[in-house]
Parts: structure tokens; sequence; C-alpha cells
């Protein structure tokens, strides 16, 4: 049993320490930390413009295609690194099942790039 706990010990210890250098960051953003907020900063603001109006009125579609394409983009990083780290284990069914991922992916942004959803007035 005390060969176990030995084995733990520097997990404890690196758990302490995260645990404390988080405290003493928290605690020292709320001595060190300036309280005269701005006006302009405790606004209210939301999906690229202040709200002014009701909550059920229109606003340009380009703000969901933006976040389409973010979530398009951060899926294709999120497979692709353990991909390419396992490359040399992968089988042929990997390599072109992940080839039809990419190809899916590029065709999705061909056509959002065609409807023009990256360009901006």
């Amino acid at each position: 049993m005390e060969e176990m706990l030995r084995e733990y010990f520097p997990i404890l210890i690196f758990a302490a320490v995260a645990i404390g250098l988080g405290l003493v960051f928290i605690l020292a953003a709320v001595v060190l930390a300036v309280r005269k907020p701005d006006p302009e900063k405790v606004s209210a603001y939301e999906c690229g413009f202040n709200a002014f109006d009701d909550a059920r009125m229109k606003f340009d579609v380009r703000f969901y295609l933006v976040s389409i394409l973010f979530i398009i983009f951060d899926l294709e990083i999120a497979f692709l690194f353990p991909w390419a780290v396992a490359f040399k284990d992968v089988s042929m069914v990997g390599f072109w099942s992940m080839m039809v991922f990419l190809a899916v992916l590029t065709i999705g942004f061909a056509y959002e790039w065609k409807k023009g959803a990256l360009e901006w007035e």
C-alpha cells in the first residue's frame, strides 16, 4: 500500500501546485483589478452589434455562416491531428475515409465561398 501511495505522490504534488497557483492568480486578480468599469464596457453587446431593439428582429445570416465555417474547420483539425499522428499505423481504409472526410469539408467550404459567406461589406 505504501509503495502505491509513493507512486501517486508526484501527482498529488502536481495537483496541489496547480490548485495553489490557480487560487493565487484568482486572488491577485481580485485584489489588483481596477474597479472603475467604463459605461461602454458594461453595455450589452451581442452578435456583432449593440442590443438596441427587440430580440426577435432580423439580422444578417452571415453571422451564422461564419460560425458554421468555424465549426467545419474546428472539426477538421480535431479529426486531422490524431489521424496525422497515427498515420504510419493507419490502413488504406483509414486513409481513404479521411480523404472522403476532407473532400466533403472542401466541398462545403467551396459552396460557402461561392455563396459569398467570406465577403463582408
